[in-house]
């Protein structure tokens, strides 16, 4: 600090001393010269005083933020479900205002999802939980259900949508246990819900996801909405099961794409699939457009299945992409793009290691 002061005095010193030779040189008269030079001297240090400030106020808001993170990240896990809510609402507002928290706070929410849960209703009507009233619902469960639905509500309110700044955030639910869960609009990076459990209708319309999302060995309980919504990354539905009505009305669908077998009964619409999408086979029963056709193989860029991305009998997202069983040419430049590194946030993500569900 005292070295940053002397700083300061040296830039003041020849700030003075500048002004005045300037002003020497086109002959102002001597007061001129002492008064403008003592206040230039005098502005530089004013500045400095005020940067320093500044900074030592971020600072001081920046330690603040990572108390208050860690204070809220503890009460999620209260017995209380009002403190848990209140908890959840602390890290949003910790995330809308300072930025580099959101995707951690999205992490965080995703991971309380995560953690196991089981409704009564679930068993009674899985398409349509809310239209049930079981009789040996306690009070714990029906409060973790409010609590669960405030989380899945504010994952949705965090991301980007609109004409709102375009940011991409990931998303993990692997195994999670969802009710009615919307992203309607949304813009997603990176969406990881392998094994996931979908209740009530589940809403993913007009979805703009920039990278692969993996729905392998996930079910779907209830009807699936995904009208207009982008796979720019591709898909993985492989292993998945389809209860209800999936609504394909204007999705399309890049880079690749894993279907299971066999597909829902009920489809609405068309998947659209786009120019030199990956694709294993031809997916009979699936309703496809576009060029659902696999391209011609070729060795140097096929879409292969890295080692060990098999998890709980759930097969790998690429469905297999094996020489002599179908393989699909991908574009190479694309195929670059979703090569998935191994995702953690310490203890809070899944701690199954994500392997390399598509790589070239």
């Amino acid at each position: 600090m005292r070295v940053a002061w002397l700083v300061a005095v040296l830039a003041a010193l020849l700030t003075t001393a500048a002004t005045g030779v300037a002003l020497w040189l086109v002959k102002a008269p001597p007061v001129e010269i002492v008064k403008t030079a003592g206040v230039a001297g005098g502005a530089v240090v004013a500045l400095y005083a005020l940067w320093l400030n500044d900074r030592k106020h971020n600072l001081e808001s920046e330690k603040v933020a990572d108390e208050r993170f860690a204070r809220s990240v503890e009460m999620l896990g209260n017995e209380a479900d009002q403190v848990r809510v209140g908890a959840m609402h602390s890290l949003v507002w910790l995330a809308n205002s300072t930025p580099r928290y959101k995707q951690t706070v999205i992490d965080v929410l995703c991971a309380y999802l995560r953690r196991p849960f089981s409704h009564s209703s679930w068993d009674l009507n899985a398409a349509d939980p809310d239209t049930t009233f079981p009789d040996d619902l306690t009070r714990e469960e029906q409060q973790e259900q409010q609590v669960r639905r405030t989380a899945q509500r504010l994952i949705r309110d965090l991301l980007s949508w609109g004409n709102k700044k375009k940011d991409f955030y990931d998303l993990d639910l692997t195994g999670a246990a969802l009710e009615y869960f919307q992203l309607d609009g949304r813009r997603v990076n990176r969406f990881t819900a392998r094994r996931a459990q979908f209740y009530g209708i589940t809403t993913l319309p007009r979805m703009h996801i920039r990278k692969p999302t993996l729905f392998s060995g996930a079910t779907f309980h209830g009807r699936l909405n995904l009208t207009e919504t982008k796979f720019d990354g591709g898909v993985a539905f492989t292993e998945a099961t389809f209860k209800g009505e999936v609504d394909f009305r204007a999705t399309t669908v890049d880079t690749f794409l894993a279907l299971t077998d066999p597909p829902p009964r009920k489809q609405t619409g068309e998947l659209t699939v786009l120019p030199d999408t990956a694709m294993r086979t031809e997916y009979k029963g699936w309703k496809l457009s576009g060029s659902p056709k696999p391209a011609t193989p070729r060795l140097e860029d096929h879409v292969q299945q890295h080692p060990g991305g098999s998890t709980d009998g759930v097969s790998g997202d690429d469905d297999r992409f094996r020489e002599g069983d179908g393989y699909v040419a991908a574009d190479p430049a694309k195929a670059n793009l979703f090569r998935l590194p191994g995702e953690g946030l310490g203890d809070e993500r899944d701690p199954e290691t994500e392997p390399d569900e598509v790589k070239k």
